[in-house]
């Protein structure tokens, strides 16, 4: 190990106070330098924190200019559209892009090339063998239903489901990615470049003299997406092409699509959850209203970007402690995730509140109708905080069944609350019903973790000390 760090300091700083930093800087060379599988992890968490952290202020920034260059209405449909098709590309890969992470490491240590080619193949042509499929069934519902629909919503559906394939065969792609810790590749396209290139696009669009609606909006999105997974398809093939030479395909599509779904019922109603609040909104309010609620939603994200970092440093050291059998340690980190999910959410809520108002404005002065949404929603936002992941811990013991139940009935909550509160109260209706939603997930969860594992993962209680019943974990 080269110990740049260390050095570094050595060179630089005054000698007391460099020695006084060697522990820590010793540590960040372990992340950085390190082979071994747990100082992987880390880098590969640091990688994945660093690109959420520049993938949310390109969401913010492009936001924006849609927002200013379209206007409340036409950058509402926009939004009810584009959330619509990468719901629907990444549900459709039903789980494949998870367990591919799985089997791929598998084969490469039992020496099964066969088996990882099968794999590798199964997996792009069945995402993009569905997506085209629910893509045509998509249309074609569009266009029979289309006297029942909202005419400006018709057009860009129609645009919008020429996406799905390359959206299901992106998501694909990050596994396959992740699958050998090649964190760059994996989330690079994803949250870099396909959200700067449909800025590009709408850009370009823009000067070329095009409408600035959402039809124009969507096709520089589509054109963004096929530039992106196209060019991400050929750099994973020529990666793997150096791990696995060309030959014959074993396929055990039974037995990956056995593994697969149980993940897909747990990532689908997670992600269904996380974006049912915009497609209630969306079916009882009109577009400019969606535009308010979607905007003030991408702020809040702001704050929920402390809980998915967190979770993506913590899901392999629950794993790591869950093999070991060490349940009072396993206890101790669950309850730490907790803090450092929750202390600086809290912070973070704080920050939003304050210049929510502000931010807001930057996407046009009718968008700060949003702002007392920030204060109803912010609660929900805590409260799920402050069991950290408490998903990935249920996860990591073989629980997902009961997980994916939890995230069922959550949704169910949420759709219901929707259904009576938007109604009767509008954006304040689905602003209280997505809130209550997450603190009625956060009380499931740790419920479910302390009567399963027998641990109280919650940032005010403390860990746990009892030994769970033996066949629980």
């Amino acid at each position: 190990m080269r110990n740049t760090a260390v050095k570094t300091a050595g060179r630089l700083l005054p000698d007391k106070m460099a020695q006084r930093l060697v522990p820590l800087l010793a540590r960040i060379d372990q992340v950085l330098e390190g082979s071994g599988e747990q100082a992987v992890a880390q880098r590969v968490s640091l990688i994945a924190f660093a690109i959420r952290i520049v993938s949310a202020a390109i969401a913010l920034l492009s936001q924006v200019v849609f927002a200013r260059w379209m206007g409340q209405f036409e950058y509402g449909i926009f939004v009810l559209v584009w959330v619509t098709v990468v719901i629907l590309g990444n549900l459709s890969c039903l789980g494949f892009q998870t367990s591919i992470i799985r089997y791929v490491p598998q084969y490469l240590d039992r020496n099964e090339p066969d088996l990882l080619r099968g794999i590798l193949f199964t997996s792009k042509t069945f995402a993009v063998s569905v997506t085209t499929l629910i893509a045509l069934l998509g249309a074609a519902g569009v266009h029979a239903l289309r006297d029942s629909l909202e005419s400006y919503y018709v057009a860009p559906f129609l645009i919008g489901f020429i996406c799905l394939p390359m959206i299901a065969l992106g998501d694909t792609l990050d596994g396959t990615a992740r699958s050998r810790s090649w964190a760059l590749i994996a989330l690079t396209p994803t949250y870099i470049v396909r959200p700067l290139l449909t800025l590009l696009m709408m850009s370009l669009a823009h000067v070329a003299g095009f409408p600035p609606t959402a039809v124009v909006a969507v096709i520089s999105a589509i054109l963004a997406t096929y530039l992106t997974t196209l060019t991400q398809l050929a750099i994973v093939c020529r990666r793997f092409a150096e791990v696995v030479p060309p030959g014959p395909r074993e396929i055990h599509f039974a037995e990956w699509f056995k593994v697969s779904l149980p993940i897909f019922l747990v990532e689908g109603f997670f992600f269904l959850l996380t974006n049912a609040d915009v497609l209630m909104v969306g079916r009882f309010m009109q577009p400019d209203e969606v535009a308010v609620y979607f905007a003030t939603v991408k702020l809040l994200a702001l704050v929920h970007f402390v809980y998915f970092s967190v979770k993506a440093g913590a899901a392999q050291h629950y794993s790591v402690l869950m093999q070991g059998q060490d349940h009072r340690q396993l206890a101790k980190f669950a309850s730490d995730t907790a803090r450092w999910t929750f202390w600086p959410s809290l912070a973070m809520a704080i920050i939003l509140l304050i210049l929510g108002k502000p931010l807001l404005y930057l996407f046009g002065a009718q968008f700060t109708a949003g702002y007392p949404l920030l204060f109803i929603m912010v609660v929900g936002v805590v409260a799920r905080a402050s069991i950290g992941p408490a998903e990935s811990l249920l996860n990591m013991a073989g629980k997902q069944k009961i997980c994916a139940t939890v995230y069922a009935v959550t949704l169910a909550v949420n759709i219901s609350l929707s259904m009576v509160l938007i109604p009767l109260y509008g954006l304040a209706g689905a602003a209280i019903a997505t809130g209550l939603s997450m603190v009625f997930e956060a009380s499931a969860l740790a419920w479910t973790v302390r009567n399963r594992l027998k641990i109280t993962m919650f940032v005010f209680a403390g860990s746990s000390d009892r030994e769970p019943v033996k066949e629980e974990i």
